[in-house]
């Protein structure tokens, strides 16, 4: 812990426990019940052997982001004195003490006046009841249902318990669900009609299952490290567009009456060293004031103001302090700065310190620990935390219940999530009609057209096509009970090796010899807890083989061969590709050999050569997209279900291209500089592994390359269509009677300073349809902040326009939209000045500008 009051004990590595929940190894067979048999076991030993030999290689390399200088050091690393125990980084973070209690303020009122009258009436070991969780599973053992993790009943208050349940994407691990576009899908759009859609249909199926707490969405990991593990989960580096959709995504959510748990909080931008394992603690994100308050913070803030009622604490450390039990963070920021009213729960396995936690603004944990419990109940008992702070934890939690409407005709908790999936049991199909076309046109507007030369597409009734590529076709197993054990289903791994790599990483192992690709078949989202288990799907090559029924077209197609044979009199040849990204581990590059001999062998043989991607994250593409033959590229990204159908849509015409990049591709890898993989445990912080986030500070994604003067290979914001759109009459007007004074004054609600809000100036442009076929354009703000990078994306419209019409596009800019973070005045601050005002297609075509003047 890097904060003094911090000091409570925490869990031995070496103390035995029962084989129960209370311990990392009981809820890991809990999570993954793969683990509880022999065979799980004895991979579960080899992953954990695996990373003590990559980290002998790692003895001798320096630590590329350093930090601290005195104290807690043993030994050399490097020359330097070898750090062996946290009291070295006590007073990194700041202690904020106490737990502020929640107010009701604002529209949490009626709901906070019924949780209190509740927790009112419940004895001390009721409220610890509320705050710890009672068991988990993942669909195959659970002894009370297939949730992730569950709150026990109070019977004699009528209080049924909670269900919680993964994730982002949809329901996991159980029947009979859908299996939505993933959030970097989401972000492709730029569609924020279409998100809060999404967000409605997966909330009524999250309902209808009996799942009280949805564990999504995701706004961290942000996004910093490009080859992050769990990148495709959340929406996009920027944190504007993921601030803009995650308030679309709460707001369709928990209009169902379900709770989203906002997650992770904050700064878990790495897969790697996300868990203590063995004597090496959590990576720390190091973070400073600025960065955090305008980078990573930022959607945070949009989903307290958009009302969540839940937030997730992070596995890492923050300046050295545990994310579930940092009260800078928790206490400072989100219950005081940000005035949240709901609760925080931790991650799986996140908590490492019991009274600390909860002093530190923990508010339940998740999936149990012995740490809370019986303890908790003692602790409270013998005075080492106050019953007035468990009296908050336990209002907040049934705050979020009655806020949602819980209390009213709220389905059973996990009514549609059988304990086993292969045993008899009452099926709850939550599927609804309604979600169909929502399901379609999300997977449509998540693909991004990056290169279409001699008109490559749309197709038109092709005689020949060929077809290469393991991303093409169906995965060879879609089976609840497959060779690989539970979690190639249940986690997303059915077409990556069976979940091999996903396994070996929640396992521990870091430093594997992990895949980029998933060689299996085609991808409908990442692996990990964020995965869907769809009741059908539609991959590429079934909606290609259907099309080419109707159209009488011959097709020819290789899924296997590194060096196919290609037919020359093809009219086109597909290579239907991917990039895989699970949690658990990080992305070991942005390209690979085998994919690019590929593309680049199919391409010396085809001279109408269309590569489609499913990337759940950037891939490089310069190893062949220059080549003559390359007449087309699609990042398809993540699009859920509906796959093979949006795709096909896509590549016939039947629907014009309208997404966007949410993140930047670079060149080469090295472009990204610092951040393009994660921080490692080297030199004098071989146990304690430090992630400095401050060192590129808000200069990440397409600020980082327009900083360093980079050119990309294809920039933040950019896509094409079928149809071409002109910009016009750009106008920038003040708002009569804003108030410009350099800070805000406004009370705190949800958010912060209800002035943040205040709309400052409105910016409005045309945006015509210049081209043969209708279609729908994204139109993009940029401005440039004085002292802030050079511009910043501060709104975006997506008008549908037909052939020949134009439509006016128009944006209203905030206090805080124009604001920089004042670390002294802990304040956000409006500097009188010029604001360059930009307007365009994308980062780098932005054909309009002018000048605010604050």
């Amino acid at each position: 812990m890097a904060e003094v009051k911090q000091n409570h004990p925490q869990i031995s590595q070496g103390q035995a426990r029962p084989p129960d929940g209370s311990t990392r190894w009981g809820r890991l067979q809990q999570r993954f019940p793969i683990l509880q048999r022999k065979r799980g076991v004895a991979l579960a030993i080899g992953l954990m052997i695996l990373p003590f030999f990559g980290l002998l290689g790692l003895l001798a390399l320096r630590n590329r982001h350093g930090g601290g200088d005195n104290g807690g050091a043993a030994g050399t690393a490097g020359g330097q004195e070898l750090i062996t125990d946290d009291t070295f980084f006590y007073g990194q973070s700041e202690p904020v003490y106490p737990s502020p209690a929640m107010t009701g303020a604002g529209s949490w009122a009626d709901a906070y006046n019924k949780a209190v009258d509740f927790v009112k009436q419940l004895t001390t070991e009721e409220k610890v009841t509320l705050a710890s969780g009672l068991s988990s599973s993942t669909g195959s053992s659970g002894t009370v249902n297939g949730c992730s993790g569950n709150i026990d009943a109070i019977p004699r208050m009528n209080f049924s318990g909670l269900c919680l349940n993964d994730a982002g994407q949809g329901v996991r691990a159980t029947d009979f669900v859908s299996g939505f576009p993933s959030g970097i899908h989401v972000a492709a759009s730029w569609n924020k009609d279409l998100a809060r859609s999404r967000a409605e249909s997966m909330g009524l199926e999250f309902r209808v299952k009996g799942v009280n707490i949805h564990l999504g969405p995701v706004v961290g990991p942000l996004g910093r490290t490009v080859r992050g593990g769990r990148n495709w989960e959340g929406f996009s580096p920027d944190p504007y567009l993921t601030g803009a959709l995650v308030t679309e995504t709460i707001q369709g959510i928990q209009s169902q009456g379900v709770i989203t748990s906002t997650k992770h909080y904050i700064g878990n931008e790495q897969e790697t060293n996300r868990q203590p394992t063995g004597d090496v603690e959590a990576v720390s994100s190091n973070i400073d004031d600025k960065t955090l308050h305008e980078l990573y913070l930022w959607p945070f803030q949009d989903a307290v103001k958009a009302g969540t009622a839940n937030i997730m604490c992070s596995y890492n450390r923050v300046n050295n302090s545990y994310a579930c039990a940092n009260s800078k963070t928790q206490n400072g920021i989100l219950k005081t700065e940000l005035g949240f009213q709901g609760a925080i729960t931790s991650d799986w396995g996140a908590m490492h310190a019991g009274v600390a936690s909860a002093e530190a603004g923990m508010d339940m944990v998740m999936p149990n620990s012995d740490l809370w419990g019986d303890n908790l109940t003692k602790a409270v008992k013998n005075g080492s935390l106050s019953e007035d702070r468990l009296n908050d934890m336990a209002t907040r939690i049934m705050a979020g219940y009655y806020q949602l409407g819980q209390d009213r005709d709220f389905p059973e908790p996990g009514v549609g999530m059988p304990a086993d999936l292969t045993k008899p049991h009452h099926i709850v199909d939550a599927r609804n009609i309604s979600s169909q076309q929502v399901l379609l046109n999300g997977a449509i507007e998540g693909h991004v057209l990056l290169k279409n030369v001699n008109n490559a597409l749309p197709l038109k009734k092709p005689r020949m096509l060929s077809v290469f590529g393991y991303s093409a076709k169906s995965p060879d197993q879609w089976n609840y009970k497959s060779n690989g054990g539970v979690a190639a289903w249940t986690f997303g791994g059915e077409s990556s090796y069976l979940g091999r790599d996903t396994a070996a990483g929640f396992g521990g192992d870091y430093y594997g010899d992990f895949s980029n690709i998933a060689p299996n078949g085609t991808l409908f989202s990442g692996g990990g807890s964020g995965a869907v288990t769809p009741a059908s799907v539609s991959s590429p090559f079934d909606a290609l083989n259907a099309r080419a029924l109707d159209d009488r077209t011959a097709v020819f197609w290789d899924f296997f061969t590194p060096d196919p044979d290609v037919a020359g009199t093809s009219d086109a040849c597909l290579v239907i590709v991917n990039a895989f990204a699970s949690e658990g581990y990080d992305r070991p590059g942005l390209r690979d050999d085998y994919t690019d001999g590929l593309i680049r062998h199919v391409a010396d043989r085809c001279n109408n050569t269309i590569v489609i991607f499913h990337n759940a994250g950037v891939r490089l593409v310069d190893q062949w997209v220059d080549h003559p033959n390359v007449t087309a590229l699609v990042f398809a990204h993540l699009p859920g279900e509906a796959s093979g159908r949006a795709l096909v849509s896509l590549l016939y015409g039947d629907s014009n291209p309208s997404g966007k990049l949410p993140y930047t591709v670079a060149r080469n890898e090295s472009d990204y500089e610092g951040f393009a993989g994660p921080d490692l445990p080297e030199g004098r912080y071989e146990k304690f592994p430090q992630s400095n986030l401050s060192a590129e500070g808000v200069y990440t994604d397409y600020r980082h390359f327009d900083a360093r003067n980079i050119t990309p290979r294809y920039e933040f914001g950019f896509g094409l269509s079928y149809t071409t759109f002109n910009y016009s009459n750009l106008q920038i007007s003040k708002r009569d009677g804003a108030n410009t004074a350099q800070y805000p004054t406004g009370a705190i609600r949800e958010g912060g300073q209800v002035d943040l809000w205040d709309v400052v100036a409105t910016v409005s442009a045309d945006v015509r349809n210049v081209g043969d076929v209708d279609g729908a354009e994204v139109a993009q703000l940029y401005v440039a902040i004085p002292n802030a990078p050079a511009k910043q994306l501060r709104g975006f419209e997506k008008p549908s326009i037909n052939v020949t019409a134009s439509a006016t596009v128009s944006f209203d800019l905030t206090r805080r939209d124009l604001s920089v973070w004042d670390v002294v005045a802990q304040k956000w601050l409006l500097q009188p000045g010029n604001y360059g005002v930009f307007v365009g297609a994308s980062s780098r075509n932005l054909p309009l500008n002018g000048t605010l003047t604050i």
